[in-house]
């Protein structure tokens, strides 16, 4: 009896998936939880396990289709699968086959002994010359006795042999009248579910909230210093590197408790306040960027926070995110500083009001105590909704974030 194969039941607030890819193709046998193709939603990419052993009978569904909850996508018919085809009556067995194929006489492997007439006839000094230079000696008119290849034929070979080089090199570097111009091709593919979701929620972002961004720059001295002091001995202990954004986490949801405005959200004309912080990590992936979330971020340690973030840059490259991964969020923050950003806007991950910009870390002068120093800095930028939270409370939130990173004891001792 034939198994369908369906789609499975999305996760929730998705209505529908695309077919990506598949990966065995009509008629291939298939392994029972054997993956056959992956479908697209605008989170993650879900894939698709065979239920049975057996064979892929029928694609119902091909790439690029749009697909919901319970659609066909493929029939499999179970059972073993499919054998090798058995020779017809009368038809000669393959051992009879075989006896007759050896005994047919084989093919000689090379020419008779002797020298046909159409090959060059070469002195040992010219056959090494040739062999040296990797030449075709038929290419070469010999001008000697009975046609022989003397070693000055090679020569003026070679001499000749460079001379069309350079005019073909030179021919190559001027135009030709006439001469077409280099074709100007375009390529045309449609978004990946998950590059459309992204453009929609950006442009939902800038039509719905009153985006301003603030600036401010830190000097991340204090936290370099720690990171030196303690790197080896926190590897050691806890498994993980001691990163930046650790630091950044806590200076953060230090930074919210106090402004608690900017951890909420707007609900039509109802100001949603949170006492959690789902704090999202905005990370590059191959399909575009997704925000993975930090469940209650605010009760993780420094470890803990470096250990779920390496997993999320793990499973972002590897496509292997979870839809609860990466579904809520209170507040995000978005290191640009990666790839060499300078100075941002970051755009607001609806429906949070708040979004952290972090930026590359560059020595700079500043002046410290009056006098000027050389200092790692990095630009901090905080873009809000201003539509709920004045200027102000932005201000004061990026000053605390400023204040905890260059004092981390205050992370420490919560001060």
């Amino acid at each position: 009896m034939s198994i369908e194969v369906k789609v499975p039941t999305l996760p929730e607030s998705v209505t529908d998936a695309t077919v990506l890819a598949w990966h065995k193709q009509a008629g291939d046998p298939v392994s029972r939880d054997e993956n056959l193709l992956d479908l697209e939603t605008d989170k993650v990419v879900l894939e698709v396990p065979s239920p049975v052993d057996g064979v892929l009978q029928e694609i119902r569904a091909e790439t690029g289709a749009v697909v919901t909850s319970d659609d066909v996508l493929g029939i499999i018919e179970p059972g073993t699968q499919k054998s090798e085809s058995v020779p017809r009556e009368g038809s000669p067995s393959a051992s009879q086959t075989g006896e007759k194929a050896a005994e047919a006489p084989a093919a000689p492997e090379s020419a008779p002994s002797g020298t046909p007439a159409s090959e060059p006839v070469l002195t040992p000094a010219v056959r090494r010359l040739v062999k040296e230079l990797s030449l075709d000696p038929s290419k070469i008119q010999g001008t000697g006795k009975d046609g022989r290849i003397l070693k000055s034929d090679v020569m003026r070979y070679l001499d000749e042999q460079k001379k069309r080089e350079d005019e073909e090199e030179i021919k190559a570097m001027i135009p030709q009248a006439g001469e077409q111009a280099p074709a100007r091709n375009e390529t045309r593919v449609p978004m990946s579910r998950l590059r459309a979701r992204i453009a929609e929620r950006l442009v939902e972002a800038q039509h719905t909230a009153a985006i301003l961004t603030t600036f401010n720059e830190v000097d991340l001295s204090e936290v370099i210093v720690l990171r030196r002091r303690y790197r080896d001995s926190f590897e050691k202990e806890h498994g993980v590197k001691l990163g930046f954004m650790s630091f950044f986490v806590k200076a953060t949801i230090e930074a919210l408790k106090r402004f608690p405005v900017v951890n909420a959200s707007v609900d039509g004309t109802d100001i949603v306040y949170h006492d959690y912080f789902d704090i999202g990590i905005a990370v590059g992936s191959p399909r575009g960027l997704v925000v993975p979330i930090l469940r209650d971020a605010d009760q993780l340690s420094f470890a803990e926070i470096e250990r779920r973030i390496k997993q999320f840059g793990q499973k972002a490259q590897e496509g292997t995110l979870s839809y609860e991964e990466l579904t809520g969020g209170t507040f995000t923050i978005s290191n640009g500083g990666v790839y060499g950003s300078m100075l941002s806007t970051p755009i607001l991950n609806p429906p949070q009001s708040g979004i952290l910009g972090m930026h590359n870390i560059v020595e700079r002068p500043v002046v410290v105590d009056g006098e000027i120093v050389i200092r790692p800095m990095m630009y901090l930028a905080l873009s809000y909704d201003h539509r709920i939270i004045d200027g102000r409370e932005a201000v004061q939130t990026l000053v605390t974030i400023k204040q905890c990173l260059e004092d981390p004891a205050r992370l420490m001792l919560n001060l």
